[in-house]
Parts: structure tokens; sequence; C-alpha cells
């Protein structure tokens, strides 16, 4: 830790300090919220969202799907256990993929974690994350439920010296969600391989040698841990770009497909990207999706997806599987939902979140096919939903005869 970083934290975790506010979050609304900032200077546009996941800081931060998103985390110890080399969800490290800003109630402390290779503040540096902390993000939190998610411009200027006025216009000028395609600037530039499989103490992540089915990822902003979960399932895996033809595809001879989370309004990427998935559909090839790619294959079919007034970002949601009948604890990150009234007959909802009724899967009757809301693979979060991946292997499996 060094020395500046030494006194950032004993100022921030001094209360009674009175200093000059190096940070603002200014809303669209003209709202202002003073604190200290963090990481990167200078100034992010985003849609403030909050989280209420207690670990995995650093996987929520390099999710593709928070691209055009400022995080505010509920829980208020962030950054206490460092950063590290491995705990990256991105694949893509030269888009513009991951979070814009981050909102924080504490000062970040020093690292206390075997793992950590680097400081947090450090790292946020490096990515060009743009921080603010020392506010009341309970008061920030309420209002976003009671409110909604609003756009916002998050600045950081050491010295203290900021335009307001010129934040307030920038605030005011950001484009809402809605309509968004955010998928170009998480997506892979190109086709390539994946034979990572999970991590393990004391090993690393280790390398599937012996795959049994191919699969073709379809990159709306895939995370590391899918595809690993995928080659842990015996899966060689295939990631495509976003645009990536049906014809194409099918060219490759999959056992399965895979449609990935992302970012964005899925209606707009939809506007591409459901007719390749429709003509996938008709061919019959087994289909897994997750997050966006769950939008996708609904909008594929004929269903409708709507915004949500505050979304749902967190590492502790209940979902009911009625499949099972099983409650499940669930990682979840989305603003968009699938309009479960809106669903065709030959699509049965599967899961549902027991915060507020909204759904969280659906299955085809007539194709080998289904999706989910949450986050499976768990980076972050519970463990509780890994089976949909034996699941997918089952519907290949049975597929191939």
């Amino acid at each position: 830790m060094t020395a500046d970083q030494a006194e950032k934290t004993a100022a921030l975790n001094a209360p009674w300090t009175v200093r000059t506010p190096t940070a603002l979050l200014v809303l669209a609304d003209g709202t202002i919220i003073e604190g200290f900032g963090l990481g990167a200077t200078g100034a992010a546009d985003g849609e403030v969202c909050f989280n209420t996941a207690m670990t995995g800081y650093q996987e929520i931060l390099t999710d593709p799907s928070y691209a055009g998103q400022i995080v505010t985390f509920t829980f208020p110890h962030i950054g206490n256990v460092g950063v590290n080399d491995e705990d990256i969800e991105t694949v893509n490290m030269a888009a513009s993929s991951g979070v814009r800003g981050l909102v924080l109630q504490a000062g970040i402390t020093d690292p206390s974690n075997f793992r950590a290779t680097k400081h947090f503040d450090a790292w946020l540096k490096a990515r060009g994350i743009v921080g603010i902390c020392g506010i009341d993000t309970r008061a920030l939190t309420a209002r976003i439920r009671d409110k909604g998610m609003p756009n916002a411009v998050i600045a950081h200027a050491p010295d203290g010296k900021f335009d307001v006025e010129a934040l307030k216009k920038r605030a005011a000028a950001i484009p809402s969600m809605d309509g968004l395609d955010l998928v170009p600037g998480v997506t892979a530039a190109q086709r390539y391989d994946w034979d990572e499989t999970t991590w393990t103490l004391g090993q690393g992540y280790g390398r599937q040698t012996a795959p049994a089915r191919k699969v073709v990822a379809l990159d709306f902003g895939v995370k590391r841990n899918i595809l690993r979960l995928l080659a842990d399932a015996g899966c060689a895996v295939t990631v495509v770009p976003a645009t990536t033809s049906a014809e194409d595809i099918l060219a490759m001879k999959p056992d399965g497909v895979f449609l990935s989370n992302g970012p964005g309004d899925p209606a707009a990427t939809g506007e591409y990207s459901v007719p390749t998935i429709r003509k996938l559909l008709d061919a019959k090839v087994p289909t897994f999706g997750i997050c966006l790619g769950h939008q996708m294959m609904a909008l594929a079919v004929g269903a409708k997806t709507k915004k949500m007034h505050q979304g749902h970002h967190g590492a502790n949601h209940p979902v009911m599987d009625y499949t099972t009948g099983k409650v499940e604890i669930v990682s979840m990150n989305h603003g968009f939902a699938v309009d479960v009234d809106t669903l065709p007959k030959n699509a049965k909802e599967t899961h549902r979140s027991l915060f507020d009724g909204s759904n969280c899967g659906i299955a085809l009757d007539d194709r080998p096919a289904f999706s989910v809301q949450h986050h499976p693979e768990a980076s972050p979060g519970p463990q509780d939903s890994h089976y949909l991946f034996a699941r997918f292997v089952e519907m290949m499996d049975k597929a191939k005869g």
C-alpha cells in the first residue's frame, strides 16, 4: 500500500475529518451527491443500479452485463480482500466491458486475503473505473427502489474542482437504457475455442482434454465461468460473435448452442440476433440461454420483454424452479425481464422470482430448448443452479440418440 493510499484510507475512516469532496454523483434530475474519489480520475456516464451481494465484487465489476452502468454496493465493506488475476469474468479484455463506475459507503482498507495481488484502488485506476465513497448508500438504494434506476455522471477530481452545471447537462443528456444495444461493445471480434475448466484451491484452472460434445456459444458478453462450467461438463466450446449467422453456426455441426448473458435492451439486440436464434430453434439444435440469452430466446418465440423498475442485482435472490418444486438462491444481474403474459403456448414458465414474481426461466414444448434469467455459473453467488448445465448436457445427449 502506498503512502497516498494509506493517507486516503485513514481519512475516509475518520468521519470527524472535514475535507473538500473529491467526487460527485450527479443524477439526471440535477441531484448532486458529494463524496470522496476512488479509482480513476475523470467522469463517466451510466445508469445507477444497486447490488446486494456481500462478496464477489471483482467478478461483478468485470461482468460484461454491467456495461453502461454504475453499481452501488449495498454492502458497506468493498475492497477488503483486494483483487487478483483469477477472479475476472470478462473474456474480451480489449472491449469496453464491465461497469462505468461504482458507489461505496466506506473507504477501501488494506487487502486481507492470501489470494490478493493488488490493492483494489490501484486495480480500479488500471481499469479506468471511476469510484465514489463516503456517501449514504442506503439512502441512494431507497431512492432507486422508489423512483427507479436513474442515469447519472460520476466524477472524480483530486483537487475537488468541478464544473457542476456542465455535469448536470451531461447527466440530463444520457440516453435511456431503453432501446440501447450495448452488445457490440462487449462481444468477441472473432471466433475462438475455449477449454479452461473451473478453479480449484491450490491448482488454479484446469483444461478439458477429452470433450464428448461440441457447443457453439453465441457471445452477447459471455462470462468466463459460464464457459468453464460448459467445459467442466465435457464440452468443447467455440465462442462466436453476436452477429454470426445461423448458417455459419449450423455449418459447425454443434451438438448444442449456448446463448450468453450480456448488457442493454434485449429488444434492440434482438433486431439482428432473433432471426438467427429462430433459425437455430427451427433446426431443433439443443439450445440453452442465460440472462440476455434467456430474453433473446423468449423474443425468438414471439414473447416480449420489458424494462424493470429497479432490476435484479445480487447474489441472494430466491427463485422457484417449477420443474423440481425447489427454491434456489441465485445470482442475478438484469434490468429487463420477459413478460410472462406474452409467452406463446409452446413456451412454459419454469422459474419465477420469489421477490417480485417476474419470469426467470422458460422451456419449449416442441423444441429442445430452455433458458433462465439468473446466473447459474455462480460467479459470484451460490451454486444452487449448477444442475442446469447437467440438464443441457442431458438434452444434447438425448438429441444425439
